[in-house]
């Protein structure tokens, strides 16, 4: 990864702004700009900050939990220890290196932590100003290593998602199933799920953010799984649903809608194209086949170094699609007292369309 390129390409937007430097708290962007890998307990805790100054050298400043860590990561940053906390040494770098107005991530900062940062300002001769996805704006475009990375990322998700798949057995409860795929993940090299991995059976597919029980899985049931992982710092997002044991008329019917829905919208994206005429593509064909009022969530949305960023895919997306972006296609249909399916794939807008990243694993054994 180019860090040099990407700080250079963040202090001109902060001369642009008029700010002379930018405290950057959020995990994923610090990792963006410098690599350091460890994330936060919280908002509450960091593990460090990273000091962008709009003319010279960006000053990494953590405590000595992490200090060595983060010199051995970080080569696009000089790496100090705070002994007396954060705003201590704001208190006495700031003045020392000319600093007047400071940028601070509004979108990642307790409003407590910001009054306390602006009074420290106040004795040191700084002001503060709140800034919002700055460098997300940065990351929404992926360059050709973040692309692969991210296609790696998929392609061990799917990895996992295969095995667990023929692991599965009646009596097997919800929690147990969702235990296995995180710990297959594990197994295979992934530091993490990217996000909580849902399992829901049955009438409880019904719900899009289920969380998984100690239900058991019976022949018959449905089944949605929706997983990701995150593999050198990139996530990956995938859902798939199917049937344990004998698929229903029904259900095959509402499964084929549903992966014609994701069709229409993978075939609708290429770069120039709204967010919003994806999304009103795949939402097409489920009101055509009358399950209009059951599909009822955004159509996607980016992962990159999160699993939710930018862009988004939804009726109210009208940003323009640009080469580059990494956005997922999850259209879904969501009956109560019956059950639900979603099929989610990732790819990359290009220009001429879609580069799905994921094979054909929506039909299993339909």
């Amino acid at each position: 990864m180019d860090y040099q390129k990407r700080i250079k390409k963040l202090q001109k937007r902060l001369k642009r702004n008029k700010l002379d430097a930018l405290l950057i708290t959020q995990p994923e962007n610090r990792r963006y700009l410098c690599g350091y890998t460890d994330g936060d307990h919280g908002i509450t805790e960091t593990s460090g900050v990273l000091l962008v100054p709009a003319g010279s050298e960006p000053i990494f400043m953590t405590d000595s939990r992490f200090t060595l860590q983060a010199k051995s990561e970080i080569s696009v940053a000089k790496v100090e220890q705070y002994p007396r906390g954060l705003l201590f040494k704001l208190q006495e770098l700031l003045p020392s290196i000319k600093i007047k107005n400071l940028g601070f991530e509004s979108h990642y900062t307790l409003h407590s932590t910001a009054a306390k940062l602006k009074e420290t300002g106040e004795k040191a001769g700084f002001t503060v100003h709140p800034v919002s996805d700055m460098i997300e704006k940065m990351r929404i475009i992926k360059d050709e290593g973040e692309i692969e990375a991210i296609r790696t990322s998929v392609q061990l998700n799917e990895q996992v998602f295969r095995q667990a798949y023929r692991q599965i057995s009646e009596g097997m409860t919800e929690l147990e199933l969702a235990m296995l795929i995180e710990n297959t993940m594990r197994k295979l090299g992934a530091s993490k799920p990217s996000f909580d991995t849902i399992v829901a059976s049955g009438t409880n597919s019904a719900l899009p953010h289920a969380v998984p029980t100690t239900k058991k899985i019976k022949m018959g049931d449905m089944l949605t799984i929706d997983m990701g992982l995150v593999l050198n710092g990139y996530c990956s997002d995938m859902t798939r649903s199917f049937c344990y044991g004998d698929n229903s008329k029904k259900y095959k019917k509402i499964h084929r809608i549903v992966r014609e829905a994701q069709l229409a919208a993978m075939k609708a994206v290429k770069a120039g194209v709204r967010g919003c005429e994806v999304d009103k593509a795949a939402r097409k064909v489920i009101k055509k086949a009358g399950y209009g009022d059951y599909f009822g969530h955004a159509l996607g949305h980016g992962v990159g170094l999160a699993v939710h960023e930018g862009p988004g895919v939804s009726p109210r997306a009208t940003r323009k699609l640009k080469e580059g972006m990494i956005i997922t296609i999850e259209p879904g249909i969501y009956i109560p007292g019956w059950g639900g399916i979603r099929l989610e794939n990732m790819g990359v807008v290009r220009a001429d369309g879609f580069e799905d990243f994921n094979s054909d694993t929506t039909q299993l054994d339909l």
